[in-house]
């Protein structure tokens, strides 16, 4: 949806194409829709790279046990390597670090999946063991926050395809990276829970026995976390460089002072988010709170608003009633959810 009314809003100004939220909040409901909308961004991708910091802090401070460092102390290690990391301007040159993490990432999950297997079928494993329905219908709202922060990349979309060579392979590329995602985390948490149960851990790497292909695992996610970060800042920085534009484009000597302000404000953003991940107590509830407030909001609220605004005159009525019925049922999702982990912390 969000693709669609990127391309609509291009083809009608040629000399300018509304390539962020912002723009697309700006032509649908003026400036206030533009400062919404990219407060919802900037809130929601810092959500979201809080939470790799405190996955990364956790994941550190289970390999290094009896260091006599804290969680923290592991964040604010992080903290020069991704400012060095975010002062590479574009995604494209991103590109590089996004692979190498990827590489980590995939090699990691499969000899988790491996650890599983193993653990499940080494004790007499029986289907028997582990219920397929619950009673608890409580922990649904959780559990489908958590679904829904397993994609908190989408605020991405945008981003991701300006920086496509040929932009009109994106959809189908989207389309395949969504459902093959899908697939991988259907796998990699049923095998989870068929290793351990209800013994299942929010991280389900601090399930894993202490060895040395378990400590390779936590190592390499926090390596392939570590350099995706700075791709999760970027929507973040390209809106607060924006405003540093507004403000100092009648200023003669704008470029150098541009340069240092974007150095100084993404280093700052860097080191604000690492203070305030020291300070996340658990981090499956954090993230089910983050996937079913912010993320719902990006994922199903905003992309049903502005297709109903940009589209609604020439939408059939079906396709009304099916944006209408996503923007409902996500503005549903985030208040439920908002209230459910509030009542449950």
């Amino acid at each position: 949806m969000m693709v669609m009314c990127r391309e609509k809003l291009a083809s009608e100004e040629p000399l300018g194409e509304s390539n962020t939220y912002g723009d697309l909040g700006y032509r649908s409901f003026g400036t206030p829709g533009r400062y919404l909308t990219e407060v919802i961004i900037v809130v929601a991708q810092c959500a979201g790279s809080v939470a790799y910091f405190v996955f990364i802090g956790q994941n550190l401070y289970s390999v290094f046990q009896g260091q006599g460092l804290s969680m923290a102390s592991y964040i604010f290690m992080l903290v020069p390597v991704e400012i060095g990391l975010s002062w590479i301007g574009s995604l494209s040159a991103l590109a590089p670090f996004s692979i190498f993490a990827d590489v980590c990432n995939v090699v990691a999950m499969g000899i988790v999946v491996k650890e599983d297997i193993q653990r499940a079928f080494g004790k007499g494993f029986s289907f028997g063991q582990r219920t397929m329905i619950t009673s608890n219908i409580g922990g649904l709202p959780f559990a489908a926050g958590m679904a829904v922060f397993c994609f908190e990349g989408f605020g991405m979309t945008l981003a991701l395809e300006n920086s496509m060579q040929d932009r009109r392979k994106f959809p189908i590329l989207l389309a395949q990276t969504f459902g093959g995602i899908t697939l991988v985390y259907i796998l990699f948490g049923f095998c989870g829970y068929m290793a351990f149960g209800e013994e299942t851990r929010d991280i389900v790497t601090l399930n894993l026995p202490r060895n040395w292909s378990s400590l390779a695992v936590q190592v390499g996610l926090c390596v392939g976390l570590a350099f995706t970060l700075p791709i999760m800042l970027h929507p973040i920085n390209e809106i607060f460089e924006g405003k540093l534009k507004i403000i100092l484009r009648n200023n003669n000597d704008s470029t150098g002072l541009e340069n240092i302000c974007m150095y100084i404000s993404r280093a700052i953003v860097v080191v604000g988010l690492a203070v305030l991940a020291s300070f996340v107590p658990e981090f499956g509830v954090y993230a089910s709170f983050v996937g079913s407030t912010l993320c719902a909001m990006l994922s199903f609220v905003m992309p049903a608003t502005f297709h109903l605004k940009l589209f609604g005159s020439s939408l059939p009525i079906w396709q009304k009633a099916l944006d209408s019925i996503v923007l409902l049922s996500g503005l549903f999702f985030a208040f439920y959810g908002t209230y459910n982990t509030i009542v449950g912390v």
